[in-house]
């Protein structure tokens, strides 16, 4: 989802007139003049960048809010007219780009100029000569479309084929523990939403690739990776990666340990990779699901809220309210009153939708809305904290230029919502808002909730890595496309230990069936701030002095920033520079630190890691897997861990 806000026009800074007819003639040196004409080419280049600036803000206004429409009614109309005004922007940046560029501005000795006609010269796609845009944005929504409409077919034959991904198979995921069953709904929905698409694929492959050229970038893997800022970014997310794959591992060898216990040696080997319909989710980025099967000491009730909100007759519209509350506490932004008349919080039953949560800000008048298909239970609660996080930052940087709209590392942006949900969902919080009766945990019941949280957490890790080392592979070239397939199930098993239930061949096309690689979008973000939400957690909670190191009675899995104004200033700061300057500088204003560190995320798990280290010894428990015999032949032996 693109990061979007409202503008409001910067004045230009008018210098003081100088009273030069009192001065002595002698002094007008080269130094003086220089001063002077530096002075005026300031004064020119803010004015122009004010001007830039505004005009974006309504070219972004018209092609956000015609995307918003396709989005909550998916039709061929709808969708043309998004391509349409998407085209004609695309053709004016091309031209304030090379305006940009002409006049100088890249090369400013001022450094907000110089920043600002860096991202106004950044094109991306928009590069792409008009056919080629077209062809492009065709592609991208017609695989967005696909995924919204797939109709699988239901596990009983004689039933008419009339389900689709939500909620239909995610519920059966969800509850059921039938394999057979579990691996018909997977099968029918990655030949339906991934397979057709492969020409479609194909066709992004090639045009973003010469888009990526044009912008002087070798590959879109490249032109990704530059939006961080940082050249070693790449090999830090390789660094991180594995820190945490000691952990992973344990929890790998411990959940494939109980499910083989459950299911048997037949679907589940010891020291192979994990079946993905076994885990309760579609692409097995989350075992949480399935979390009845494993959980450390099931004699030990979660701490499980979904029951108590349909108690308490909660709505859509009271989770929402209660989110909006959480930022308020802070001393942060309040929902505007559009967002409430705007926003689509349920499915309607009268036309098609994408469902996929997404957080939209609209560049006009705090115009911030949210398109999903919220349910009433827990889940949701947090998901709902997670998008009302994009809304508060939306909120927070709207007064900056429209360029500077935007997180200066794009995993902030995912960042912000989780660690709100991090704090919303400890036992401290929940008794506070009603919906839980404990607010301190026994040992037992404490490992118990780390372990819930690391079936969302850690698990994500290997799965968000794989998703965009794919891609970067597929994007330089280094797998052929006669093997696309093969790679990305080859690597799945390499950097995650999991598998596909069925044999799968490059007859068949399953990437698209994930919907941020059918709508063109960067998945790094999403690894980023799964790392980040734990540094800035851990930050709040010292500002808040909710977290002491050492202390049992304040850790950092129980820490609940609620009403905490000391961290809502700190984190409102953080939030309101937006992309106006270098996401280590803000992030060092912020927590103290200047890269993307796992440490607070390890520390904030390690009474896990040690009860699993010491379990997995008792039990006997293989760590660590063997290659997948699910796809065919050697593919991609390049990409070892």
């Amino acid at each position: 989802m693109k990061s979007q806000t409202i503008f409001r026009l910067q004045n230009v800074l008018l210098l003081p007139t100088l009273a030069l007819f009192a001065l002595p003639v002698r002094i007008l040196c080269a130094n003086s003049v220089a001063s002077l004409s530096s002075n005026s080419v300031n004064s020119e280049a803010q004015a122009f960048f004010t001007r830039e600036n505004e005009l974006l803000r309504q070219r972004r206004r018209n092609e956000f809010l015609t995307s918003y429409i396709y989005n909550t009614n998916v039709t061929e109309e709808n969708r043309k007219t998004m391509i349409a005004v998407a085209t004609e922007n695309a053709a004016v940046n091309k031209e304030v780009a090379k305006k940009v560029v002409a006049l100088g501005y890249v090369e400013s000795k001022d450094e907000d100029i110089k920043r600002q006609a860096n991202i106004l010269g950044d094109l991306g796609i928009d590069a792409l000569p008009e056919n080629d845009y077209k062809k492009l944005l065709n592609a991208i929504s017609s695989m967005q479309s696909n995924y919204a409409t797939v109709i699988i077919c239901p596990y009983k034959k004689d039933i008419t084929c009339a389900l689709q991904l939500e909620p239909h198979a995610q519920e059966r995921f969800s509850n059921s523990r039938d394999p057979r069953e579990l691996r018909h709904y997977w099968r029918e929905w990655h030949d339906k939403a991934g397979t057709p698409m492969r020409e479609n694929f194909k066709t992004y492959v090639k045009l973003t690739r010469k888009a990526a050229r044009l912008n002087g970038y070798s590959s879109y893997a490249d032109y990704w990776l530059h939006l961080y800022e940082d050249l070693d970014f790449e090999a830090n997310l390789d660094k991180v990666y594995k820190a945490i794959l000691p952990f992973y591992r344990e929890l790998h060898g411990y959940v494939r340990y109980r499910l083989r216990a459950y299911y048997g040696d037949d679907i589940v080997a010891e020291n192979g990779n994990i079946p993905i319909h076994l885990l309760g989710n579609m692409w097995g980025q989350s075992w949480e699901n399935a979390l009845s099967l494993f959980t450390p000491y099931p004699e030990k009730p979660f701490v499980e809220v979904t029951g108590e909100m349909q108690k308490q007759n909660y709505t859509v519209q009271k989770m929402f309210e209660l989110a909006d509350q959480f930022f308020q506490s802070l001393g942060m932004h309040p929902l505007p009153e559009s967002f409430w008349d705007l926003s689509l919080l349920t499915r309607p039953n009268d036309r098609e939708v994408i469902c996929h949560a997404s957080a939209w800000d609209l560049y006009q008048n705090s115009d911030v809305r949210i398109k999903m298909c919220t349910e009433v239970n827990s889940h949701y609660l947090y998901v709902v904290h997670h998008e009302l996080g994009h809304i508060q930052y939306y909120l927070q940087y709207e007064n900056q230029p429209t360029v500077y709209r935007g997180a200066p590392n794009p995993g902030f942006h995912e960042a912000v919502g989780d660690v709100i949900a991090l704090s919303v969902s400890t036992p401290k919080h929940l008794r506070s808002i009603g919906l839980a009766h404990i607010e301190q945990l026994d040992e037992k019941s404490r490992i118990n909730e780390l372990f819930k949280t690391a079936m969302k957490k850690i698990v994500f890790l290997p799965f968000a890595y794989t998703m965009d080392k794919y891609r970067y592979a597929v994007f330089r070239g280094e797998v052929e496309e006669s093997k696309w397939n093969c790679a990305f199930w080859q690597m799945r098993s390499e950097f995650s230990g999991l598998e596909p239930p069925v044999r799968r061949t490059d007859n068949d096309f399953d990437p698209p069936a994930k919907y941020h690689i059918s709508a063109d979008v960067e998945y790094l973000r999403y690894f980023a701030a799964h790392i980040f939400q734990f540094q800035f957690l851990k930050a709040m909670c010292i500002k808040s002095g909710q977290y002491v190191k050492g202390e049992p009675g304040k850790p950092l899995d129980n820490c609940d920033i609620y009403n905490s104004k000391e961290a809502g200033a700190a984190f409102s700061k953080f939030l309101s520079a937006g992309g106006s300057i270098h996401w280590k500088q803000v992030l060092k204003e912020f927590t103290g630190e200047t890269e993307m560190d796992p440490s607070a995320l390890l520390e904030y798990f390690e009474p896990l890691t040690k009860w699993l280290q010491v379990e997995n010894q008792r039990l006997k428990v293989p760590i660590g897997w063997v290659d997948t015999d699910k796809v065919a032949g050697d593919c991609c032996t390049v990409f070892n861990t």
